[in-house]
């Protein structure tokens, strides 16, 4: 960790205590979590605390979780490790527990020239919710209706929550990591009717990941090893 680093740490300890869970990247960023019980009273303390100060809300975005830490790929040697898969949840989301949907805050200081990003833990229910940051970052309106409409996070307290991407009547949640890459409906215009109609979709639905990494048999090494020579 740099110094510019750590001493950030050390006062988002000072200021926000053991709510929140500090993670740094291999990049030098420092990550902060916390639960959404905690949310609004931390994000105060970090845009108003004069030794944060983190005045500018610069993005909000929503991550669905589903299937991360789980190997995808099966090698020769499958391992728990390969492809940055099978990874140690409880180290790098010390806050998570089984919980499937987060809500990341990028956050900047102006007055010290310096980011952070805070994740949120969404309440596990019908529907995951946490509740608005409105309140604190005006921007974060229109930020919060993307998350909404693209991964179905309720924000409560937000003022208008509605769609803002995706068509009207649409069905589901596209960006959630179950939704069907062929979605689940295909809209065309019906000379009959003289309408647009939605009808079930009518692409087959294809895997798109490979499960098994294969021999390939042009790069066997004993044929490799007659290539060449005069």
């Amino acid at each position: 960790m740099s110094a510019a680093s750590d001493t950030l740490a050390n006062e988002l300890r000072a200021v926000c205590g053991e709510r929140l869970a500090l993670h740094v990247s291999g990049a030098d960023e420092i990550t902060a979590e916390v639960a959404s019980a905690d949310l609004l009273a931390i994000v105060q303390l970090l845009r108003d605390a004069p030794t944060l100060q983190f005045a500018m809300l610069i993005d909000v975005a929503g991550v669905d979780y589903l299937d991360f830490g789980r190997t995808e790929w099966q090698a020769e040697q499958a391992t728990g490790t390969g492809f940055s898969r099978g990874v140690d949840c409880s180290a790098v989301h010390p806050l998570r527990g089984d919980r499937r949907y987060a809500v990341a805050y990028q956050l900047l200081s102006l007055t010290h020239n310096r980011r952070l990003r805070l994740r949120a833990w969404c309440e596990q229910g019908e529907d995951p919710a946490v509740d608005s940051v409105t309140g604190i970052w005006a921007s974060a309106a229109w930020f919060e209706r993307e998350a909404y409409d693209l991964f179905g996070i309720l924000f409560r307290g937000h003022p208008d929550l509605r769609r803002l991407l995706t068509d009207y009547g649409f069905i589901g949640h596209p960006f959630r990591k179950d939704f069907p890459l062929i979605g689940n409906v295909e809209v065309r215009y019906d000379p009959a009717l003289k309408r647009v109609v939605y009808e079930p979709v009518s692409i087959e639905s294809r895997t798109l990941v490979p499960r098994v990494i294969r021999h390939d048999n042009r790069y066997d090494p004993a044929l490799l090893g007659r290539s060449g020579g005069g």
